[in-house]
């Protein structure tokens, strides 16, 4: 159900919203701020534009160069917001997010070829191949690619501030400083070796190259740019916050409940002590509650065996109470996104349109312009 219309009919009807349940009324006002939050941020954006239109036009209406160099300009960052920002808006964005999402790819499966062993070898004996040569300058490329995405971004956007304290831009930072970081590190090893030192300067230099090199795998975030699935992943866990925390307070009150009473019957009553320590037996807890089962340690006694069984039941049980909740909200953000991607298009389609027929002088000039066939190709006039 809607909760904008839910609430338009309570204002029909003349019902106060404070007869409603607590619960519900908490669940009505939550979907009325996110909806007052995405109308926002979206009249916010079609606010600037138009603003930014405006200033344009009326830079242009001055005389000489500057007016006409200011509206090349805007004209220049709203063609650029759209590539970078908006994959939906035109072919340019298509493309641009299609080469995005491609070098994504090849930078996991180039981190994954150059985790096999004969690269470790060659890394371990301080040499480098052909195929070494290779995964270095396909790495290249997409790092190259990934930091001029980056600086477009950078430059498109209205407040570099913000910019900056967006979780997403913050992880394309973390992915792409690494590769330079790993260039710098490199060379100085090589060049600047301690005397004296031995092999242990060595080793520190090698352990924080394979930690940046680790570091390349947060690549794979970027495709949360791209993909709605992803977004939806997002958003569905910063709205359950409190699901989550309710799963884990049920995990963690099972768990210190089923360890200690194992451990005491295990090491009473069986004859291979598995569990050496509560804090082992922790491990075994939790990999038996999230129904994991790996096998390590097994409860050998019959009441041990009763006790694992109980944790079993426990654990699917706790699970499944709050994975309901979290499944709905998961469906309804989905929808709210998909939803929130064809409005912000037909707004956006609707904004561009009066900016061309406000741009004209008159209605004429309008339909010469929106229909340049002549004027077979105009409708008819009321």
């Amino acid at each position: 159900m809607c909760a904008l219309s839910f609430r338009e009919e309570l204002l029909y009807w003349g019902l106060p919203e404070e007869s409603m349940e607590w619960c519900c009324r908490r669940r009505l006002l939550q979907r009325v701020e996110e909806c007052e939050e995405l109308e926002r941020a979206e009249d916010e954006d079609l606010m600037e534009d138009m603003m930014e239109t405006e200033s344009g036009g009326r830079r242009a209406g001055g005389s000489g160069e500057g007016g006409e160099g200011g509206t090349r300009r805007s004209r220049c960052m709203a063609r650029l917001r759209d590539m970078v920002e908006r994959p939906q808006s035109g072919l340019p964005g298509k493309i641009f997010a299609c080469l995005s999402v491609l070098f994504v790819t090849i930078t996991a499966v180039n981190l994954s070829v150059s985790t096999m062993p004969a690269m470790r070898e060659e890394e371990e004996a301080g040499t480098c191949s052909q195929m070494c040569y290779n995964i270095f300058i396909v790495e290249t490329v997409c790092v190259a690619w990934f930091s001029l995405e980056f600086t477009l971004r950078f430059i498109q956007d209205r407040s570099k501030l913000a910019f900056l304290r967006r979780p997403l831009n913050l992880i394309d930072v973390m992915a792409i400083l690494p590769y330079y970081i790993t260039l710098v590190v490199d060379s100085t090893s090589t060049l600047e070796k301690r005397p004296g030192s031995g092999s242990s300067y060595l080793d520190k230099v090698g352990l924080v190259l394979r930690v940046l090199r680790a570091l390349r795998i947060l690549y794979v975030m970027r495709l949360a740019r791209h993909s709605l699935g992803l977004q939806t992943l997002g958003l569905t866990a910063r709205r359950c916050t409190r699901e989550f925390g309710l799963l884990l307070l049920f995990l963690c009150v099972a768990i210190a409940l089923f360890s200690p009473l194992l451990y005491l019957i295990e090491n009473e009553m069986a004859s291979a002590r598995e569990f050496s320590s509560i804090p082992a037996t922790y491990w075994w807890a939790v990999i038996t509650m999230t129904t994991v089962g790996y096998g390590d340690m097994v409860p050998r006694s019959i009441p041990g065996q009763v006790v694992a069984l109980s944790s079993i039941l426990s654990g699917i049980l706790l699970m499944a109470f709050p994975v309901t909740s979290i499944f709905h909200t998961f469906s309804r953000s989905y929808v709210e996104l998909k939803q929130e991607q064809q409005r912000l298009l037909q707004r956006r389609t609707h904004f561009l349109l009066r900016s061309r027929m406000a741009g004209m002088g008159s209605s004429d000039l309008s339909l010469d312009s929106l229909f340049p066939g002549g004027a077979a190709e105009r409708p008819g006039r009321l």
